[in-house]
């Protein structure tokens, strides 16, 4: 389902299919590191230790190559690439042996999408470890190979960060990496009109689009998109906190177009007979009218609660209350104390020839309470 937010959309879970997702992230090593690289920081380490690098001992890196890893971040956040490349170039010069010298290169060759340096110099970060198991320097190798589809390379990072993978007798070691890691919300088009959507993680890097994603993201449902490890926001389902992962870019793409069509739906029921339909054809189709609430961006990558179609919702910024909800608040029509509105927008993923005959076949079956009209297509 989905979600718009003034920042970013925001999208309300699917109803009573939500799994318990795999919770990968967790590692205190990797949460710092990451967080560390996008605010310019180098590994964490006790003042005053050594690393052992090939066996040699190694001290902290030189203040040069902080100030200049420190700068080139800087650079990074302003969008300046170009700029803190030269300058994260230099870093490696100075610190060769560093593992974190490279890592460095390959998160910047990352945020480019230059996933062949990417490559490159993330396998000469991980060949500098001074640890076996649990660097974010493999999760990022992970990525990297995923969207080279390199997937000998892929299975190798994501065993080495820890992860389990299924092996035996009918895996292919040359075919991608296919887990089942239940569904986990997606941030998508990050940087530009952003929507929180649901989807189900194909493996640590991978997520298909299970929502109908609005049209002003430029994604369509059933796409396969490419997301980053450092989870921005949460979302509470059931009492089950999970993480948001942003979108890098697309991964692979669907070709089911998007309508958006208005139906005249007397009940919930009729409502969920259409979204029935529909999924016995192979396809989707989500009511815009009830799934969809604005957020701000802060909210939007922030702890905050799914909708489960049932609950009423108080947006923050809103100075209303729950007997006098001022016009941000958002209440489900399960929630109680709003008539149910009989004219809804509705998201439908089918292909051309496919989509008016199911309208059709939805009205034919209960005339005297559904009808439709303006269907287009919108993605």
């Amino acid at each position: 389902m989905a979600a718009a937010t003034v920042g970013g959309g925001e999208r309300g879970r699917w109803r009573a299919w939500l799994d318990a997702v795999v919770a990968w992230n967790t590692d205190p090593g990797y949460r710092a590191r990451d967080a560390g690289a996008d605010a310019g920081l180098e590994r964490t380490t006790t003042a005053g230790t050594n690393v052992r690098i090939f066996h040699r001992a190694r001290h902290r890196p030189s203040a040069t190559w902080r100030q200049t890893t420190d700068r080139a971040f800087t650079l990074i956040g302003d969008g300046r690439y170009e700029d803190a490349g030269a300058l994260l170039v230099m870093a490696a010069d100075l610190e060769p042996w560093l593992s974190d010298s490279w890592f460095n290169l390959a998160l910047l060759h990352k945020f480019r999408r230059d996933w062949e340096q990417a490559r490159a110099a993330g396998l000469r970060a991980v060949a500098l470890l001074d640890r076996e198991h649990g660097a974010p320097d493999w999760w990022n190798l992970g990525i990297t190979a995923t969207a080279l589809q390199d997937w000998p390379l892929a299975r190798r990072a994501w065993q080495a960060y820890g992860l389990r993978l299924p092996g035996g007798p009918g895996a292919q070691p040359d075919g991608p990496v296919s887990l089942d890691l239940g569904t986990t919300p997606v941030r998508l088009s990050p940087e530009g009109e952003s929507e929180v959507v649901w989807g189900r993680r194909l493996d640590p890097a991978r997520i298909e689009v299970l929502s109908i994603p609005l049209p002003s993201s430029g994604r369509r449902w059933g796409e396969v998109v490419l997301h980053d490890g450092a989870p921005h926001g949460e979302r509470v389902a059931d009492g089950v906190a999970y993480p948001v992962f942003d979108e890098i870019e697309l991964w692979a793409p669907s070709p089911v177009p998007t309508y958006v069509v208005l139906l005249q739906a007397a009940t919930a029921a009729d409502r969920d007979a259409l979204e029935r339909l529909v999924a016995e054809a192979g396809y989707a189709a989500e009511d815009w009218t009830s799934s969809v609430r604005l957020l701000c961006r802060a909210c939007s990558e922030s702890r905050m609660a799914s909708d489960d179609g049932h609950t009423a919702h108080h947006d923050p910024h809103d100075d209303g209350d729950a007997a006098h909800p001022g016009h941000l608040s958002h209440l489900s029509q399960g929630a109680g104390g709003m008539s149910w509105l009989v004219e809804r927008e509705c998201g439908i993923a089918a292909p051309a020839a496919l989509v008016r005959t199911l309208l059709d076949r939805w009205v034919a079956a209960s005339p005297g309470s559904r009808a439709y009209r303006d269907l287009e297509e919108v993605c």
